[in-house]
């Protein structure tokens, strides 16, 4: 199961949102807001990531900004709570399914959570679909 984490004002969130359900793949979204992560979902997207907290961090938000703070000085512990009592630190959205990871909305990169077997079919339709052009315009 897909989890979307996000913030109601959030432009990327919603196209986000809706990409998931054009593309008819079921999620759960969660307002990190109104239910913020838990330490155990955090270290769960922390070991998904390449870079750690650097991933999930929106440096360049006004929340980080006023912290004035060295994300590598600050223990686990302390990362948890400082994005439980600052949800609005995160980026978002924060799209998952235990096994993949994005953070922010990439229309290219969201295509990951599409079953493998699917993406497949899709390229194989997309394939015939160009030869039939190429078929039509010369004839």
């Amino acid at each position: 199961m897909i989890t979307l984490f996000t913030s109601p004002s959030c432009t990327s969130c919603r196209k986000a949102k809706a990409w998931l359900t054009e593309a008819g793949l079921p999620f759960e979204e969660r307002n990190i807001f109104s239910n913020p992560l838990t330490k155990e979902e955090l270290k769960a997207l922390l070991l998904l990531t390449e870079n750690g907290t650097e991933e999930l961090i929106s440096t360049r938000s006004k929340v980080y900004e006023k912290l004035d703070i060295d994300l590598d000085d600050l223990s686990f512990n302390e990362f948890v709570e400082l994005v439980e009592q600052r949800p609005g630190i995160l980026r978002r959205p924060i799209i998952t399914d235990s096994k993949r990871l994005q953070v922010g909305f990439n229309e290219e990169d969201i295509h990951q959570f599409i079953p493998r077997k699917i993406r497949r079919f899709d390229a194989k339709e997309k394939a015939l679909k160009l030869m039939i052009m190429d078929i039509q315009q010369a004839n």
